[in-house]
């Protein structure tokens, strides 16, 4: 019997939810005659206000990581009054979504939207088993652990250790990995690293859906000291595009710059090196591609301590200083690319490249499992 499935998203604070849900989906669209799968952006359940809210994201980290980090610090401190807030704001219409998808399962990937649906669910008795899949790598909001959820499904060990910290009992917490779509996965033509002997460097400079961080002094840094042909990914700020545009034009064809693009995984497979900041999904995407990367900062909050992960596991080295960025990319080249060879090794080593897959397969069989345990239950569903 097919088995719906409800994931609650978001299309507006960054592209890290949105690429997440895409990777399930993929998988859910190869198991159709099993799975029927419904996305809803979470914000948009709250009407204009939560719209508004969740469309902030953008601007916020855009131009002022400063502010970015008060709002994160401030909202996880006391979970409970996000959790109340948002819960009043999408009752009505959450309660109606479920009325008309019947899902079997409900999956939330955004933190702003598991206390408040639990606390929905709770208060009108519906019994429908609860997942929430971590979009964050180490840092994470208190907002994703909570322990009423059937399951936590966490990327990584030490998002793991971070909600056995909030309280959440280590039998709901499952470690199955990031997903990543397919194709972003590399294959045979993208396994060798250019060398130093072999110019020019092909760089990719990104930073996100919402194109954050110095990028301009990044290239300049790179075109300045190197033989190298660098590709700019300024995400859906068409203001830092337009400048870019202007202030590199005099590097000529070395340099080509890209608004908010979907072949993204193209232009990694194309490059040597990946510069960007740590965000979750870009620097699992990157390993995927097999993309040594150089992590030039993170937003403050939820990202801070990627950088630092992704270099403990030899996934990529970190930059806090751009004016170190040419010492960094000559250690990297030296020695026919030994280090940036490594880094390829430990990265095809470490992704799991069936994680959609495996959190797929988990959330079916918690399913399953689920209603044989529910079956003698009669419990009539309320929608009031």
């Amino acid at each position: 019997m097919q088995k719906k499935v409800l994931i609650i998203s978001s299309d507006n604070t960054g592209h890290g939810h949105k690429s997440i849900t895409e990777s399930l989906c993929e998988k859910i669209g190869v198991n159709s005659d099993e799975v029927k799968t419904h996305v809803v952006d979470g914000f948009s359940l709250g009407g204009k206000l939560l719209s508004l809210i969740g469309s902030s994201y953008g601007p916020i980290t855009r131009t002022s990581g400063f502010l970015w980090k008060i709002v994160w610090k401030l909202t996880a401190i006391k979970a409970s009054l996000v959790n109340n807030f948002i819960e009043l704001q999408i009752k009505r219409n959450f309660l109606q979504l479920i009325e008309e998808v019947e899902p079997d399962v409900i999956l939330s990937v955004h933190p702003n939207f598991n206390g408040s649906i639990l606390n929905i669910l709770e208060k009108q008795k519906i019994k429908i088993p609860f997942l929430t899949l971590i979009a964050d790598l180490v840092n994470i909001y208190p907002l994703w652990a909570d322990r009423r959820a059937d399951y936590i499904l966490s990327p990584t060990e030490e998002a793991k250790e971070k909600c056995l910290e909030f309280g959440v009992p280590k039998e709901k917490i499952a470690v199955l990995g990031f997903p990543v779509r397919s194709r972003f996965f590399a294959n045979d033509k993208n396994v060798q690293v250019a060398q130093d002997q072999k110019p020019p460097l092909k760089c990719l400079i990104m930073s996100g859906g919402e194109g954050v961080g110095n990028m301009k002094r990044i290239a300049e840094n790179m075109l300045d000291n190197f033989d190298c042909r660098v590709k700019i990914i300024a995400g859906r700020n068409e203001k830092l595009k337009a400048e870019l545009e202007e202030t590199l034009s005099r590097y000529g064809e070395k340099v080509e710059i890209y608004g908010f693009t979907k072949n993204i995984q193209d232009l990694m497979f194309a490059s040597d090196i990946a510069l960007t900041r740590g965000s979750p999904n870009i620097m699992f995407e990157a390993v995927a591609s097999n993309t040594p990367l150089i992590i030039t900062g993170a937003l403050p909050g939820q990202e801070e301590d990627n950088p630092a992960f992704a270099q403990k596991l030899n996934l990529g080295v970190v930059c806090n200083d751009i004016n170190n960025i040419k010492p960094i990319i000559e250690d990297l080249l030296k020695n026919d690319g030994y280090k940036l060879n490594s880094i390829k090794r430990s990265q095809k080593a470490f992704i799991n490249d069936h994680a959609a897959e495996d959190i797929l397969q988990f959330i079916l069989e918690t399913v399953k499992l689920y209603y044989q345990e529910e079956t003698n239950d009669d419990v009539s569903l309320s929608y009031n």
